[in-house]
């Protein structure tokens, strides 16, 4: 799910590919967060060069909090040193919502907060790039870069802060053709809070059966263990968040994803062939 937070990967993998995924954190707590995710990409030829084009939206819930982004997202792609290079933007819009009904009794006696539901919109502006090689790739991303304040009725506003993301990786081979251990580390910032997650996963393909498992930590956050596999051709995945240090809650984060790819030809009328869906 890359192109949630990085719009220079869409059309990276030369297909078709479409995801979908559902988060649900503190299980069991009254008003926690959840978070849907669905998006879509593929890769096209143009003019000679290579081009990735996507779309993806996003409703995350928190609290008295809706946070909804729909947006368009598009890359240029470019052989490099062996490799591809991809540069890419996004453009969409942001809708935010406020419940007044769900704040904290304390809270909701402030005459500046609302004490209904007040809405607002705005514009959101994304870029990155992407750079792949055989077994690794590196990539740099900033969301909001545009650091959006959205009106929310006549007393309130949301201040949307930069994020920026760094993520890379290393796909280990094992003398077992049928295993692989693909590694990656993710670090987020948007001036306030930090994380880094670094995730292991030992994978397993014959033919069109591929099953994997893996574990991610995050210092002083949590650990996740990943567990799926594709099945008659969609990809199918489910994990599960413990919390550690002074996150941590009784319950854990539930997480859910589906996706599935076919391949594209890009340069010949032929019929498109299915394939097995790989995780991203």
């Amino acid at each position: 799910m890359e192109p949630l937070f990085n719009p220079a990967t869409v059309g990276k993998d030369n297909k078709l590919n479409v995801v979908g995924a559902y988060a649900l954190d503190f299980a069991g707590y009254e008003h926690n967060p959840n978070t849907f995710y669905v998006g879509a990409d593929m890769p096209i030829y143009f003019m000679k060069q290579y081009h990735g084009v996507g779309i993806s939206i996003l409703n995350d819930k928190l609290g008295a909090f809706v946070h909804q982004r729909v947006a368009g997202q598009y890359a240029f792609r470019k052989e490099l040193w062996g490799g591809m290079l991809s540069a890419g933007v996004q453009v969409g819009m942001l809708f935010e919502k406020l419940d007044g009904s769900k704040l904290d009794p304390e809270e909701s006696s402030d005459p500046a907060l609302a004490q209904g539901e007040v809405n607002g919109h705005g514009l959101d502006l994304g870029v990155g790039v992407y750079y792949t090689h055989k077994n690794w790739y590196f990539g740099a991303s900033v969301q909001h870069l545009n650091a959006p304040l959205v009106e929310m009725g006549e007393t309130n506003e949301l201040q949307i802060n930069r994020t920026y993301y760094l993520t890379g990786g290393y796909n280990i081979k094992l003398r077992n053709p049928f295993l692989s251990i693909p590694t990656s580390v993710l670090a987020r910032y948007d001036g306030m809070s930090y994380r880094a997650d670094i995730t292991a996963r030992l994978v397993y393909t014959h033919g069109k059966k591929v099953l994997y498992g893996g574990l991610s930590y995050s210092p002083t956050n949590s650990l996740t263990a990943y567990v799926g596999g594709t099945f008659h051709g969609i990809n199918v995945g489910y994990s599960y968040e413990m919390y550690s240090g002074a996150t941590a809650f009784k319950n854990g984060s539930h997480g859910l994803f589906v996706s599935y790819q076919t391949d594209i030809n890009l340069q010949k009328k032929s019929r498109n062939k299915h394939k097995s869906v790989r995780f991203l």
